[in-house]
């Protein structure tokens, strides 16, 4: 017998098994990169009678820039992308070598769901790889690509990976298959408004949502950059972001950024604040950008936005830059009804872990809680700037004063209004009092950034 001749065939009939998750691998990483491993993993499936070509998930090692990556390849030809207890195996052999190794993880995800035939042996394979995946977070970063469908079980890893993408026309996520969810629910619908990136939005698992394996590409090596290399040269130190002066859109602060160096987290969902990471004068950085022109007001879904970024921030030594401009809790039913108060105290326990330095700047508005969370030197910041047309008090205006108060017999609402009209609240009072480092000019705000990372580096 041949063996090698024995060899080419079976490895031919693998790869064309696999072709087409092969070319999505082959369009991420650096060209006659990536090493495979587990190659002829294989079991029988006595259901479909049948094997399943290398378990339907192609496993191995590449690089991307120079960058060493692991990757986790679901191939949907298989058995529809089936998951099998071999198969959850020999993903884990894989997290296990990057947990070792302290390489980042990439998966490319296609499966509707474990194989029938597999009973509760595959559910034993799902326990470990899920606890696994846990296992990695925090210690090496895991992106996660929706590269089609992915039912069941294995959603679960787009809630510990650290970045999600989803693929514009070709991603759907959901926990069970969409006609059980559609049916449950009494409605007829597509699965795309069951488990795409706009109908998640609730779900806050869409860090970006790309067009092809290109844009994962693209974003992956910048995210990578940043957590990699602290610090890299810059000669634009001084650069004054003169639009801020007249305007603190989040256009213009944006500028406050070194050119093409940032990437927004989450775009999809919570909009109205920012998460951010990139450099400013050549330090990465993380940063929340409050964006809503009258201010920012916190329910559930924002705090946790900002509660998953700064648990990122913490795992990976980032300094965080918080842009303020918030009223504090939206006063209404539902959100008094809800888990905004258990998140803002979840996020304060983990904002007291970052030691890689806090920075805060009030460009907007920093009014009541707004104040205590994210401006407050007892809070732990350890630089606080405000814009000289920033407003810092205890309520936003007189007429909240007024309401605060009313049940207050006698109530001087003269003083009420010297007390909260526009100029007083001016920031200058929080710096009379040591708590404001510094009042400053808008444009000047990238030169103060850049001192302060600078002696907060170690």
């Amino acid at each position: 017998m041949d063996k090698i001749n024995l060899l080419q065939q079976r490895k031919q009939k693998i790869l064309q098994a696999g072709k087409d998750v092969r070319k999505d691998i082959d369009s991420l990483i650096d060209e006659d990169s990536f090493v495979e491993f587990s190659t002829f993993s294989f079991s029988e499936n006595d259901f479909y009678g049948e094997n399943a070509e290398g378990e339907g998930v192609v496993t191995g090692f590449a690089t991307i820039e120079g960058y060493p990556f692991y990757i986790v390849a679901q191939n949907s030809a298989v058995l529809s992308g089936g998951v099998s207890k071999a198969n959850c195996e020999k993903i884990s052999k894989c997290l296990n070598q990057a947990e070792k190794s302290s390489t980042p993880v990439i998966y490319l995800l296609s499966s509707l769901g474990v194989r029938v035939g597999e009973g509760v042996n595959v559910l034993e394979g799902l326990a470990s790889l899920i606890l696994k995946a846990s296992q990695l977070k925090g210690t090496v970063p895991q992106y996660l690509v929706v590269n089609g469908d992915v039912y069941g079980q294995l959603a679960i890893l787009a809630g510990l990976c650290d970045f999600t993408f989803f693929i514009d026309g070709k991603s759907v996520l959901t926990a069970n298959s969409p006609l059980v969810i559609s049916a449950q629910s009494g409605v007829n619908v597509k699965k795309s408004e069951v488990g795409g990136a706009s109908a998640l939005d609730k779900a806050q698992l869409t860090s970006f949502t790309v067009k092809n394996i290109g844009e994962v590409k693209e974003n992956i090596i910048k995210i990578n950059e940043l957590i990699s290399t602290a610090v890299i040269d810059n000669d634009e130190l001084n650069t004054v972001c003169a639009e801020l002066d007249k305007n603190t859109n989040i256009k213009n602060l944006l500028k406050i950024f070194d050119d093409n160096s940032y990437v927004e987290i989450g775009a999809t969902y919570s909009s109205e604040i920012k998460c951010i990471l990139g450099r400013i004068g050549g330090i990465a950085v993380a940063a929340a950008i409050f964006d809503e022109k009258d201010g920012v007001k916190l329910n559930s879904y924002n705090v946790r936005k900002l509660k998953d970024f700064a648990e990122f921030v913490c795992c990976y030594n980032l300094p965080y830059i918080t842009f303020v401009n918030t009223l504090g809790i939206q006063a209404d039913m539902g959100v008094n009804n809800s888990l905004v108060l258990r998140e803002i105290g979840e996020y304060v326990s983990i904002l007291d872990c970052i030691d890689s330095g806090k920075i805060s700047v009030t460009y907007g508005k920093a009014i009541g809680l707004g104040y205590t969370l994210f401006v407050a030197k007892n809070m732990g910041y350890d630089y606080s700037f405000a814009f000289a047309n920033s407003k810092i008090a205890l309520f936003d205006d007189v007429q909240g004063a007024e309401i605060e108060f009313s049940s207050e017999k006698n109530i001087d609402k003269a003083k009420l209004e010297s007390r909260y009209a526009d100029e007083h609240s001016d920031p200058i009072n929080a710096a009379k009092c040591g708590y404001i480092d510094n009042i400053i000019q808008p444009s000047l705000v990238r030169q103060y950034l850049i001192a302060s990372l600078q002696m907060l580096l170690k």
